[in-house]
């Protein structure tokens, strides 16, 4: 079972030791954490859930790769704006029989991702759950004042971009149903292990490229729907350009792999726009960018070919987790 809560917490703070951040003035150990904006900046604050048997399974999922995910859900948000992650919070409620061992695999998993981006632990909770691992996440973090880049803002003409690969967490997730033998933590990492896209965001943000954009989190084919909305626009996605080589190695099927893509989720990719005459590179941060389809006056979206003609409206229809 996890240690009694002090104990449990002093561990956490003891391990929490290396990770430092300047806009982290008080962390762990009061009633309240004190941060501090850096001057010229505003704060940017996300926070998500995550629940077993719903965001993960222990029996499928190493308590490294749940840890990571936890926090990288928060992480991507904070891209998705263009911003800089600063500091998390954590809330654990944990069952009684849990061992403390898969304990400190999460944290691992969760510290590991928060040192690659200078993020600090600067506080949370600890409870019992009488069913299930629970993991509430609150990420903090800053970007110059007046330049976050919003699902608002996407205009008629303007192109449509993807970062890196979709699909291939959802064709993981498909596969780890029906056969979790077939699967390996470390050559699945799109799935376990998602890296979200902050210095693309960062760059995007500062280079004024990105006009719109969101996170890739619940499927291309909802969140396109949800930029699209917040614009007053509709798009045209292109079929064939959809960077999706990754679900296609792990699915047999051509149109397995085109439905994961768009409606897979869990990608942590970013979806933005860009003026048709905006110089957009090929790489950012060492992540590809793929043009994949164009922003229309119409507020509908639909699907089509590279030729533009249309195959037939793109549904919102996201992945629902776990669905038997």
């Amino acid at each position: 079972m996890p240690l009694p809560e002090r104990k449990l917490i002093a561990g956490i703070n003891r391990i929490v030791g290396g990770v430092r951040n300047k806009s982290v003035l008080l962390g762990i150990g009061d009633d309240c954490a004190r941060l501090q904006v850096p001057s010229g900046h505003e704060m940017l604050v996300t926070t998500d859930f995550s629940l077993e048997n719903v965001h993960f399974r222990r029996k499928w999922h190493p308590a490294e790769s749940v840890g990571h995910r936890c926090l990288a859900r928060g992480l991507s948000d904070i891209a998705a704006m263009g911003g800089t992650p600063v500091a998390a919070f954590l809330s654990l409620a944990l069952p009684k029989d849990l061992p403390q061992l898969w304990v400190d695999g999460f944290m691992r998993g969760f510290l590991k991702l928060a040192r690659r981006h200078g993020v600090q632990l600067a506080g949370g909770d600890t409870a019992q759950s009488p069913n299930g691992v629970l993991a509430d996440v609150s990420v903090v973090g800053s970007v110059p004042r007046g330049t976050s880049v919003m699902r608002v803002g996407a205009r008629p003409g303007d192109i449509l971009y993807v970062t890196g690969e979709l699909g291939a967490s959802a064709a993981t997730l498909q596969t780890l149903m029906g056969n979790a033998k077939k699967i390996s933590a470390q050559r699945h990492k799109e799935h376990f292990y998602p890296e979200p896209r902050v210095k693309a965001g960062q760059y995007l943000c500062e280079k004024k490229i990105a006009r719109a954009m969101i996170d890739v989190s619940d499927g291309l084919s909802v969140d396109v729907a949800h930029l699209c909305e917040e614009s007053g626009v509709g798009a045209m996605i292109l079929a064939d350009r959809l960077p999706m080589e990754r679900a296609m190695e792990i699915l047999p099927h051509e149109k397995a792999a085109l439905q994961a893509a768009l409606h897979g989720g869990e990608d942590y990719e970013l979806l933005f726009t860009a003026r048709v005459n905006t110089r957009v590179p090929n790489r950012i941060a060492g992540v590809a960018i793929t043009p994949i389809g164009i922003i229309t006056k119409s507020k509908k979206i639909s699907l089509t070919d590279s030729m533009l003609r249309t195959i037939g409206p793109l549904e919102a229809r996201g992945w629902e987790h776990f669905k038997c």
